[in-house]
């Protein structure tokens, strides 16, 4: 977008923003009744008459649905023959664009509406239209669907990815034993039990999540090599115990407020001896090489905002540098961008 924009083209700019949930569900609806599919199938292009006799879906529908495609430039249509533009494509064929909008429709939207009061009172406002929780971590198993699966995906899209380089920076000095803070469902000790046949898993989580992680664990017969430490780290009486080698989190700092993940991580450094290594993954949304994922990361801070927490974000990585140095620790080596995915790795050490 230009930097000096004239009046005209200013307020164009602001009706997208007053009138984009409308446009978003349009899109959903062209997706999920077919349309768009229909379209892309037909390379060479297709009428709305061929649409209407193809597919059970009403003149009305699709010419209101195509009417919002082509002014959202997802279809173009010249001489009454309809093609999927690259828009359309990315729409349709993404594996991001998929995970985000499904996020988005399943997740969030229906509590959207409740941001402000969220910000007011500093809760999760909007996470009532999904259960009654006072935070979404507390119901991630139990989620209606489809948000929990749309969830889930977007949770291990943006964390699985950086998995294979992970394992490798995590395990070049062979740690024996590894503490997954904030474990969810088990997949990052899963992988280091693939990755290394020798090193034994603690995960430390909540009740509930660990519910999840150790079924999973019996379902792949990890039962012996992983323990299960139930913990409520924003309950500064249980305190994160000793003995590992690796300290590991994944994409979970970001699911608290400043001041508590410093309290979180002078968790972690009590239970840090001048051996332990602290790993942090985490998608900084100010360390990214493409505008789609700053853009993307942006918006999950007000996800955290409407349905998670009320007061966490995504973070910048000088942010994050300094809380890790408030708590006790130093960062001795920066791994950006790992692999092909948003995260970067900040590799700690307890201050001597």
């Amino acid at each position: 977008m230009k930097t000096e924009l004239s009046a005209v083209e200013a307020k164009y700019e602001a009706q997208k923003i007053a009138f984009g949930p409308m446009y978003f569900q349009s899109v959903i609806a062209l997706r999920d009744l077919g349309i768009l599919q229909f379209i892309n199938s037909n390379r060479k292009g297709v009428s709305i008459g061929t649409i209407i006799e193809e597919l059970p879906v009403s003149e009305y529908a699709v010419n209101l649905l195509l009417e919002a495609a082509e002014i959202l430039g997802v279809v173009e249509i010249e001489e009454g023959v309809i093609k999927i533009s690259k828009i359309g494509f990315f729409l349709l064929k993404d594996e991001m664009t998929r995970v985000n909008m499904n996020f988005m429709n399943d997740v969030c939207y229906l509590g959207a509406k409740s941001m402000t009061e969220s910000f007011v009172k500093g809760k999760p406002e909007g996470l009532k239209v999904l259960g009654d929780w006072p935070t979404i971590y507390e119901g991630l198993s139990i989620l209606p669907e489809p948000a929990k699966t749309s969830w889930f995906d977007f949770d291990h899209y943006y964390s699985d990815n950086a998995f294979p380089n992970a394992l490798k920076i995590v395990f070049k000095k062979n740690p024996k034993m590894l503490f997954d803070i904030g474990g969810n469902t088990g997949k990052w000790s899963f992988a280091c039990c693939r990755h290394d046949s020798q090193v034994a898993i603690k995960i430390l989580d909540l009740p509930v999540q660990l519910n999840v992680a150790k079924a999973n664990a019996a379902e792949k017969g990890l039962l012996e090599r992983i323990d299960f430490h139930p913990i409520d780290l924003l309950d500064t009486e249980q305190k994160i115990p000793q003995g590992a080698d690796v300290i590991w989190m994944s994409q979970f700092l970001d699911c608290f407020s400043e001041e508590q993940i410093v309290q979180i991580l002078e968790n972690a450094c009590q239970a840090a001896s001048e051996d332990t290594t602290l790993f942090i993954l985490e998608p900084f949304f100010d360390n990214q090489n493409y505008p789609a994922a700053h853009y993307s990361l942006v918006a999950t801070s007000l996800y955290f905002t409407i349905m998670a927490n009320g007061n966490s974000k995504m973070y910048r990585i000088g942010v994050m540098k300094e809380l890790v140095c408030r708590a006790g620790f130093d960062v001795v080596e920066i791994y950006p961008l790992i692999g092909d995915s948003y995260h970067t790795i900040l590799e700690c050490r307890k201050r001597a």
